[in-house]
This record gives structure tokens, C-alpha cells and sequence, in this order.
């Protein structure tokens, strides 16, 4: 298979290089081990997978294990699957540290969020970098509408995104869901059953950029609020989706405070809803959002550090679907349209005056970027994440 290079990849090696353990996170599939296992180290290296029985077996008595493993990277894969070994890895650390080894000792992969991974936010404080690897980006691709219109309809997970086919990419993925409702969300403590967890997944999916409502979506499955919350933040935790939190800084505005709620990976999203192909998307009612949280998603995971994103949107219908504040405090405005013709509303101006953003973008699917107005620019999705750069 296509081997596709990796954003993350220097900046992984630099972190192992500067911290003792290093966790890369992401969902499962997303590429984390194969990228491990392609990094050269500057030490000798050990990788363990924690759900096989053979190398659980390794760690029944970890500190003996991992003892013997001094001055070698440890990886350990799917480490959530054994959080008991965060505070021996705490104890093997501090005390390597008094030997004078201080970086490069472990690098955990896992599929669960730090939220999740409590144990070791409370253990490993101080010993520990997080860093996240999403579906494969936009700026690892060429440039071509092809390669655009392949990562928005198959998604980004790589076996999915590399497959011979569409129908083989949509196998990949339907697999992928079958696996996350049948074994890995039961694992977590969700007592529904496999076909309760695919029909709240998919009922999710047709509210793809809608403002969450606990209360209505309860009422369409029969299940109660607090439970509908805890699936929609178990799922956020596993890097499937995300909230996108709304702009509240003037609240002499009467606005929407529900966040919004994304399916992270289009492709994914198209599974759960039966589209297959670019055909099925654009006849569909749910194209504009679809396209929406893809552009997004592709925003969100390249903006620098310290930036904050949110959603703007008044009770009287002015929206930003992006507002962007950078940590030097300039902010940014982002509409988001499946159009070659956009048009700025004076919902967006009053949205712009009310956010003080200093600029103010529309992603449209392709071309050249040109100027609506003096502080608006409407742009392709590549153009606008080449900007991004400029941003501190």
C-alpha cells in the first residue's frame, strides 16, 4: 500500500527527543503504529501491542519487563487497554532520571483522549507529551481536485482513503463502525446493544453541524439525556467527533450557547448515512454539511498551537460557522459554502462587526481566491489552510 508522509512525523521525533514519554493519540486505524514503526530512532527500539495475549503476558510483572529495557524506546500500543502501567512507568522514569537518562524512554500509542486516559494525566504530570494524529490532511496530499474530492467522499482514514475502489473503501468503513459498536464501545462500560449503539450513531450523523439537543435526540432514540450526553462525550473522546464550542464573548447578544457536533472523518460520516459515492453526496440533502465539517475538521487540525476555535450564531439568525482567535489576539472569520458564487450577508458583516474579526474568509470547493469585499475573501479550502500559516 500508497505509504502517505506524515505531518506529525518531525515533530513526533522532537518531542521524544525534549520529554520521557511521549503519547500519540488518536482513533484506532489512524495510522499511529505505522507511523512509529517507520520512524528512525537514534536508540534501539521495542514495540508492544497490548491486546495481543502474548505480549500482555510480557508485562505481567511490568516493572521486571520494563526494567530490563533501560536504555531502549519502550512503544506500547494500544495502552489503554492496560492503565496500570502508569504509575510503574512513573517510577521506572523518575528513577532514570537520577541516572541521567531524561527523554526518549516511552512512546505510548492509544486510542482514547488524555480525558479518558485519566491515570496517566495523574501520574505521569510532568513526565508526559501529548500529541494527536488525525486522519490523513489535505497538506499531505498533492494539490489537485481529485485528491480533494477522494479525501472528502472516502475520508482520511488510510485503508479506507488508499483503497482500489469506492465500494471497497465503503466496506473498510462499515467494517470500521461494525467494530467501534460491536467490541470497542462495549469495552468502555456502554451497555446498549450493538444495533441501539449504529442507530444513535447514524441518527448523530444526520445532525452533522447541528447545534446538540440532548432532549430531542433522547426522545428519538428512548433513552434519557444524561445518557445521550455520556455517549455523545465518549465518542468526542475517541476522536470521532467533535464540539465545536459557540462564541460567547458578547453577551449583550442574544445567542445560541449549544455547541455544535461534527463526525471528525467525512468518510465515516458518508458510511453511516448510505452515501457512496461523490453522486450520492451531491444529490443529498446533507452535502452542505457534509462538506462543512470536512472543511472544518481540515481547519481545526492545522491551526497553530493556542489557537481557539468556536461557532457563532444569534437567536436571530446571523452565523460564522468558524470564528478563529489566534493567540495573538487577532480574529478571523470563516464561512463555509458548497458554491462557486459566493455572496457576503449582512448577517455575515453583523457577524464580523460583533466578533471584531479583522478578516473574514468563504471556503468555497475550488479555485482561485478573490476578494468580495474589502476584509472578506472568498477562497479555495487549500488556499485557506496555506493562509493559516501566517497565524501565530
Amino acid at each position: 500500500m500508497q505509504m502517505i508522509a506524515r505531518l506529525l512525523r518531525d515533530t513526533l521525533l522532537d518531542r521524544i527527543e525534549q520529554t520521557a514519554v511521549v503519547a500519540l493519540l488518536g482513533s484506532r486505524q489512524v495510522g499511529k503504529t505505522t507511523l512509529a514503526k517507520s520512524l528512525d530512532f537514534k536508540k534501539p527500539c521495542r514495540y508492544l501491542d497490548l491486546e495481543l495475549p502474548s505480549d500482555q503476558a510480557k508485562l505481567s510483572d511490568p516493572e521486571l519487563y520494563l526494567s530490563s529495557c533501560k536504555g531502549e524506546l519502550v512503544i506500547l500500543d494500544e495502552v489503554q487497554t492496560m492503565p496500570d502501567l502508569f504509575p510503574v512507568l512513573r517510577s521506572l522514569v523518575d528513577e532514570r532520571r537520577q541516572a541521567g537518562e531524561k527523554t526518549g524512554q516511552f512512546l505510548l500509542l492509544g486510542s482514547a483522549s488524555p480525558d479518558i486516559l485519566q491515570k496517566s494525566s495523574e501520574t505521569l504530570a510532568g513526565r508526559i507529551s501529548y500529541l494527536e494524529l488525525n486522519p490523513i490532511h489535505l497538506l499531505e496530499l498533492e494539490a489537485s481536485q481529485e485528491k480533494l474530492d477522494l479525501l472528502w467522499v472516502n475520508g482520511g482514514y488510510p485503508d479506507s482513503h488508499l483503497a482500489k475502489n469506492d465500494s471497497i473503501s465503503m466496506q473498510w468503513r462499515n467494517d470500521f463502525i461494525t467494530s467501534y459498536v460491536e467490541r470497542f464501545l462495549p469495552r468502555l462500560g456502554i451497555i446498549a446493544t450493538p444495533i441501539e449503539l449504529r442507530r444513535f450513531c447514524t441518527m448523530l450523523a444526520h445532525l452533522q453541524g447541528s447545534t446538540l439537543n440532548c432532549t430531542n435526540l433522547s426522545k428519538s432514540l428512548g433513552i434519557d439525556a444524561k445518557t445521550v450526553r455520556k455517549y455523545v462525550e465518549l465518542l468526542e473522546g475517541l476522536y470521532l467527533t467533535r464540539s465545536l464550542p459557540p462564541w460567547s464573548r458578547n453577551m449583550g447578544k442574544r445567542l445560541v450557547k449549544a455547541p455544535k457536533v461534527y463526525w471528525r472523518d467525512s468518510g465515516i460520516l458518508h458510511a453511516l448515512t448510505g452515501l457512496a459515492c461523490m453522486e450520492d453526496i451531491l444529490g443529498n440533502p446533507l452535502c452542505g454539511s457534509s462538506w462543512e465539517g470536512f472543511c472544518i475538521e481540515q481547519i481545526l487540525t492545522s491551526l497553530p498551537a493556542r489557537s481557539m476555535a468556536s461557532h457563532y450564531r444569534t437567536h436571530a439568525g446571523a452565523e460564522l460557522d468558524l470564528v478563529i482567535e489566534s493567540s495573538a489576539g487577532e480574529t478571523i472569520a470563516v464561512e463555509i459554502k458548497r458554491t462557486l458564487s459566493p455572496k457576503v450577508t449582512p448577517g455575515m458583516m453583523e457577524s464580523l462587526k460583533t466578533t471584531k474579526a479583522s478578516r473574514g474568509f468563504i471556503v468555497i470547493p475550488r479555485g482561485e481566491g478573490f476578494p468580495l469585499t474589502p476584509n472578506v475573501t472568498a477562497c479555495s479550502l487549500r488556499g485557506f489552510l496555506n493562509s493559516m500559516n501566517e497565524l501565530e
